[in-house]
C-alpha cells in the first residue's frame, strides 16, 4: 500500500442549525499500516444516518460527540487488505464504525464479518445492518405488534421505517406509514406492501385528519422516526394500551431552540398506554438471530429494501445533507469502492 493516500473527512465545525458541506474537510493522510494483531480496511460501502447529526453536537448523550477535527463517525463495510490478526485474512469482507475515510486499522474489536452469500455487501449496513436490527428488534420488542393490530410509522420509506411496515405486515397487522412525496408513499404501499400511507406534505394543513383517515380503528403501535408535531399528532389517535417506540427525531435535530407546544402527553394516560426510546445496541447479543431471521425473510420473498447510493467518498457532505432534508430515497449510501 505504499504510496497509497487515505481520504478522510473530518469534523470541522459543530453546527447551530442545519449543517453545511463547510462543517467537514476533506485531508489525505498515509494509509495506515497494521502493527502486531492489527489489520487494515478498505471501506467499499460507507453508511449515512440521521443519528449522525446528534453526534455532531457537544453535548450529553448515549454515546460521546463526534471529536472536532477528527474522522466523522460512521459504519463501514469493508475488505481487509493486509494483516497481522490470526483471526482476520487479507479478503475478509467486515463491518465496523471505521468512520467517513477510505482506510482504516482496527485490532478487530467490535468488527462483525459479512456472509455475502446472505446478500450483497451493502446491506450489511442497511436491512442487514443496524437500520435493519433497529427495525426488527424495535418493532417486535418494544412495539409488540399482535395480528389485527394496527402499526403506524413515520419515515415509512427509510431505512428503518421501510422494514418496519413490512415486520408488521408479517406478523399479521395493518401497516400504515407516513411518507413525504407521492412517490414514497406510492412506493410504500405498491411496493412494500403497506396498507395505507400518509402524504405528510400533502397534509400538512390537517395532518390529523389525515391519519384519521387511514387509521380508522386508531393506533395500536407507532414507530417513531421523526418526533415533533406529528408524534404530537398521532398521540391524539392512539388506542387503550397503544404502544410508541421513540426511535428517532429528526425533525428536531437541526434545531436551535426547543420547539413551544402543547405536548399532548395525556393520551398516555387516559389510555395507559408504554412509550419507550430504544438504541439497538441494547440487542447486541441477539444479532445473529436477526440477521438469520432477515436473511431468510428476504430469501423468502417477504422482505424487500431499496438502496440509495452515491458514487465517490468524496461526496459524503453532499449525500449526509440529502438525508438529512429527506431527499434520500431508500437507505442512504455512499460507495467507495470494489471488492478485490
Amino acid at each position: 500500500m505504499t504510496g497509497e493516500t487515505n481520504r478522510r473527512w473530518l469534523l470541522a465545525n459543530r453546527p447551530a442549525g442545519e449543517p453545511s458541506e463547510n462543517d467537514f474537510e476533506l485531508v489525505e493522510a498515509p494509509v495506515p499500516e497494521p502493527g502486531a494483531g492489527e489489520f487494515v480496511i478498505r471501506a467499499l460501502y460507507l453508511s449515512l444516518d440521521p443519528y449522525m447529526r446528534g453526534r455532531m453536537r457537544d453535548v450529553k448523550s448515549y454515546a460521546p460527540p463526534a471529536a472536532l477535527g477528527e474522522v466523522m463517525v460512521g459504519g463501514v463495510a469493508g475488505q481487509v487488505v493486509a494483516s497481522k490478526n490470526a483471526d482476520f485474512s487479507e479478503g475478509d469482507i467486515v463491518q465496523g464504525n471505521f468512520g467517513w475515510q477510505e482506510y482504516a486499522v482496527s485490532d478487530g474489536a467490535g468488527i462483525q464479518r459479512i456472509d455475502s452469500s446472505l446478500a450483497p455487501i451493502s446491506t450489511a449496513l442497511g436491512i442487514l445492518g443496524m437500520p435493519g436490527m433497529t427495525a426488527y428488534f424495535g418493532l417486535l420488542e418494544v412495539g409488540q405488534p399482535v395480528a389485527g393490530e394496527t402499526v403506524l410509522v413515520s419515515a415509512a420509506s427509510g431505512a428503518v421505517g421501510g422494514v418496519v411496515g413490512q415486520i408488521a405486515k408479517i406478523k399479521g397487522c395493518r401497516a400504515v406509514g407516513i411518507a413525504g412525496g407521492a412517490e414514497k408513499c406510492a412506493y410504500i404501499t405498491d411496493v412494500l406492501g403497506f396498507d395505507a400511507a400518509v402524504d405528510y406534505k400533502a397534509a400538512l394543513d390537517d395532518l390529523h385528519a389525515a391519519l384519521k383517515e387511514a387509521c380508522p380503528d386508531g393506533i395500536d403501535v407507532y414507530f417513531d422516526n421523526v418526533g415533533g408535531a406529528t408524534l404530537d399528532t398521532v398521540l391524539s389517535l392512539i388506542n387503550l394500551h397503544a404502544r410508541i417506540a421513540i426511535c428517532g427525531m429528526i425533525s428536531e435535530y437541526n434545531l436551535t431552540a426547543p420547539e413551544m407546544a402543547a405536548r399532548p402527553t395525556r393520551a398516555l394516560l387516559v389510555n395507559r398506554a408504554r412509550m419507550q426510546g430504544l438504541l439497538v445496541h441494547d440487542w447486541a447479543d441477539r444479532r445473529a438471530e436477526g440477521v438469520a431471521q432477515m436473511a431468510a425473510w428476504i430469501d423468502e420473498g417477504k422482505l424487500l429494501y431499496k438502496e440509495d447510493v452515491v458514487e465517490g467518498i468524496e461526496n459524503m457532505p453532499g449525500a449526509f445533507l440529502r438525508l438529512l432534508r429527506g431527499e434520500n430515497f431508500g437507505k442512504q449510501l455512499v460507495k467507495a469502492g470494489d471488492p478485490d
